[in-house]
């Protein structure tokens, strides 16, 4: 294990893309944080979280339930 430290942060993000983030992170039994650093992990690295199909399946349904419909594409065309 790596020694690290961690410090609170306040970021504000989509609701339903933060609804969708923390119903994934109780389904993997992980904390938001842990979920958070290693999606992050992987993007700096150039590389694409690994999610089991099932995994894929519970955020498809956790989006329609939340009515979160953005993806990608949209990354940096959203406004308030």
């Amino acid at each position: 294990m790596t020694k690290i430290e961690r410090i609170q942060t306040g970021v504000r993000m989509e609701k339903r893309l933060v609804k969708v983030l923390k119903g994934t992170a109780e389904y993997l039994d992980m904390s938001l944080g842990d979920l958070l650093e290693g999606i992050v992990l992987h993007a700096f690295d150039g590389k694409s979280p690994v999610f089991s199909d099932e995994t894929r399946s519970k955020i498809a349904t956790l989006k329609v339930v939340y009515g979160c419909e953005l993806d990608a594409t949209m990354s940096h065309n959203l406004s308030e």
